[in-house]
Order: structure tokens, then sequence, then C-alpha cells
């Protein structure tokens, strides 16, 4: 691989490799260094990637393996997902209501294992087809869809709870205006 066609490789795929660190735990400070691992990790072993998966697949393996690396070098078990594409909307309230969503997102991902975050992760953000998802996380298309259908469940669960309290506390408020 010549340096130009690994230039064009890098940055084909660095947005991508930024959003799976991050998704994944590796915290904003050590994003940069993670990313340049990645990519050496890409330049190293170029010449075994086979082709029996898509280039992106066989670099988000590597991603995974790094952010986990990284988490253990850090020893923080779980980090918070951060916004992991520059907000398009400008207008301030739909920002906040971005941001917001961003938040929920984060919390419900908080519930589910990691294995269910990472082919929920996949599948659901970055769009990879179930077996593109099972053949980056070398699990069976089975097992994947197993992870994919509890995280769903988990993080759908996760969500009606929240409504739930958000109404709580929204009669709470009323009732309390009523009374006075």
């Amino acid at each position: 691989m010549e340096d130009a066609e690994f230039r064009e490789l890098f940055d084909a795929h660095l947005a991508f490799v930024w959003r799976v660190l991050r998704r994944h735990g590796v915290p904003e400070r050590d994003l940069d260094d993670a990313c340049q691992e990645v990519f050496l990790v890409v330049y190293r072993r170029r010449d075994d990637f086979a082709g029996r998966s898509k280039l992106r697949t066989w670099i988000y393996g590597i991603a995974i393996r790094v952010a986990h690396a990284a988490r253990r070098r850090t020893r923080r078990a779980e980090q918070p997902i951060a916004a992991s594409e520059p907000m398009l909307d400008t207008d301030p309230f739909s920002h906040a209501l971005q941001r917001q969503a961003l938040r929920e997102l984060e919390s419900a991902l908080a519930q589910v294992s990691v294995a269910q975050r990472e082919v929920f992760v996949l599948y659901e953000l970055e769009g990879l087809s179930l077996i593109e998802a099972a053949e980056a996380l070398r699990v069976p298309e089975n097992t994947a869809l197993y992870r994919l259908h509890a995280a769903r469940e988990a993080i759908g669960a996760h969500m009606r709870r929240r409504e739930l309290t958000v109404q709580a506390r929204q009669s709470q408020k009323l009732l309390k205006g009523v009374a006075r």
C-alpha cells in the first residue's frame, strides 16, 4: 500500500474510527492517541486483510480492540458517549433537544452489556448490516441478532421508564400548582 493510498484510507475512515472509539468509552483526552493507534495497527497489518469482510468491518474490529485496551489502561469500566458528530441544527431550541436526546441515548446504552452495546452501535448507529456487525465482532450471526434484540428491549424499557418518570414529575408540578 502506497502512502497516498493509505492517506485515502485514513481520510475515508477517520470519522468512523473516532465515533467507534468514543462510543466504546475512550475518554475524550485519549481519542487522538487511540485513533493513531488504530491506524498504526491498520498500516502494520494491511497485508493481513484478506478481503473476507469489508475493509470498514475489519477496521471496526481493530478499533474496538483498541477501545477496550484504552479503557483498561484508564481503569474505567464505562464512559458516557459524547456527541459523535457536530450538531447540524443551529437553532438553540433544536440544539438543546438534540443534546437531550443524546444524553438519553447515553443513559440507555449504559444499561446494556458491552456486547449488546457493540452490536447495537454497529447496526443501529453506524448502519452496518447484521452480517457485517457479526463479522466485526467475530460472533455468529445468530449471536449478534440475539444481542441486538436484547439491547433493543433494554433500551426500549429504559426509555419507557424515563417517559413515565417525566410524566410523573409533570403531574406533580400540576398538582402543586392547583393546590396553591
